[in-house]
């Protein structure tokens, strides 16, 4: 344990206090922070300063963020509590509107609404005053949305606003989601009673062993085999709160038995390639994806799809995809690289599987269109392409996997590119 010298804090400790409560909001927020870090984040501002808001930020951060997820958490958090008053007061009332006032039209970014969560911790604006109603008629309007169920909201909420208790009520949902395969055909024949095919081979064996006479006609029927899956999840920082629950996911299709499914094999990208298989066949969900994240050292950094997808294609492909393999790729496709690089390696991804689907968070919005040219450029050579941001959409995965001519939202978004 370690032994703290006596610590000099002002008769009034305003910055030690408010430190504290700022360490309680992250706690609340889901950051593991004890009373340990609060004192040495308090002596580390202590030995910086309090001049410069920069050391001030950074100083906090190297306190209590120990996990490359949680950063995103740190700051809404650091922005909510020490930068923007007014911007805690928006996310109070977009989470507990007011029957009076109109609300700023704007949806949180991610980790907002966990911010702002934490740090109200259940406190929420007064309730208007009562007024005088003589000869006046209030009017209430009533949104008539909120009153479906809380289980029907959360299966179409999008993943990046989802507060801390809707996360760990998705992540429960997903546990029970199954992602189960058809069979596939093989060339392979095997023995039955009745099939449709004569086994002439078997029945020339047999007749071998009777001295060349036929005494029955061997029948066979076609062997089938289950494909691979194999997930290319993508863990930039613009994909962070959507890869954490996919990989919740795909960890729950990888031990649930009974799917079909012959190996599932789980890739990350963002700057480099990591294959985190062996993490995901560990039962303990938590353990598996904390393992996952440990490996994966480009948490919430750049992307280079186009790099990454060389890797695989280069080092992978020939190991994982055969059995008729089918490819989830989950990416936003925001690729900054070579466009033509990016579809040479896509069009060689979707040569050498059975099929290649895209799920893309950014198609939740209605008026998306291919204009980024990462995109575009991977856009042409997929079979599928389909949203990926809300509970609904992994559940719409096993109608899409069992139809091998369901193409999504590809064909409108490639005649709007022909067409522009």
């Amino acid at each position: 344990m370690a032994d703290y010298a006596e610590l000099d804090l002002p008769e009034n400790p305003r910055l030690a206090g408010n430190i504290t409560h700022f360490a309680r909001a992250l706690r609340r927020a889901g950051l593991p922070i004890g009373p340990g870090r609060v004192i040495d984040a308090i002596r580390a501002v202590q030995a910086v300063g309090f001049t410069d808001r920069a050391d001030f930020y950074w100083t906090l951060q190297a306190c209590f963020v120990s996990r490359p997820e949680h950063r995103a958490v740190f700051g809404q958090v650091f922005r909510l509590y020490w930068r923007d008053p007014r911007y805690l007061e928006h996310m109070m009332a977009m989470m507990l509107p007011a029957i009076r006032g109109v609300q700023e039209d704007r949806h949180a970014k991610a980790a907002e609404k966990r911010a702002a969560e934490a740090l109200l911790d259940g406190q929420g604006p007064e309730p208007p005053a009562p007024q005088d109603s003589a000869g006046e008629e209030i009017t209430l309007d009533i949104d008539a949305s909120l009153t479906m169920s809380a289980q029907e909201r959360l299966r179409t909420l999008d993943f990046e606003q989802m507060s801390t208790e809707e996360v760990a009520a998705a992540k429960r949902m997903l546990e029970r989601l199954a992602l189960p395969v058809d069979p596939l055909p093989s060339r392979r024949m095997m023995g039955v009673a009745n099939g449709p095919r004569v086994d002439v081979r078997r029945t020339l064996a047999q007749a071998m062993r009777r001295g060349g006479n036929i005494h029955r006609i061997a029948r066979a029927t076609p062997r089938t085999r289950w494909p691979n899956l194999v997930v290319l999840c993508d863990i930039s920082g613009s994909m962070s709160q959507y890869s954490r629950l996919v990989l919740h996911f795909l960890h729950a299709v990888t031990n649930r038995q009974g799917q079909g499914w012959a190996q599932v094999h789980g890739f990350t990208f963002g700057t480099r390639l990591t294959n985190i298989t062996r993490h995901l066949a560990t039962r303990d969900v938590d353990a598996a994806l904390a393992a996952a994240g440990a490996e994966a050292q480009d948490w919430e950094g750049g992307t280079r799809i186009g790099d990454c997808l060389h890797t695989f294609n280069r080092d992978w492909s020939r190991r994982v995809l055969g059995q008729g393999a089918i490819v989830l790729l989950i990416t936003d496709g925001l690729d900054r690289g070579d466009p033509k690089a990016l579809a040479d390696e896509t069009r060689r991804l979707a040569l050498s599987s059975r099929r290649l689907i895209w799920l893309n968070p950014l198609l939740r919005w209605d008026g998306f269109a291919a204009r980024a040219q990462g995109i575009a450029a991977m856009l042409p050579h997929v079979d599928s392409f389909r949203a990926g941001h809300s509970i609904a959409s992994l559940e719409d995965l096993a109608r899409v996997v069992s139809t091998p001519g369901d193409s999504g939202e590809k064909p409108r978004l490639l005649a709007q590119l022909q067409a522009g």
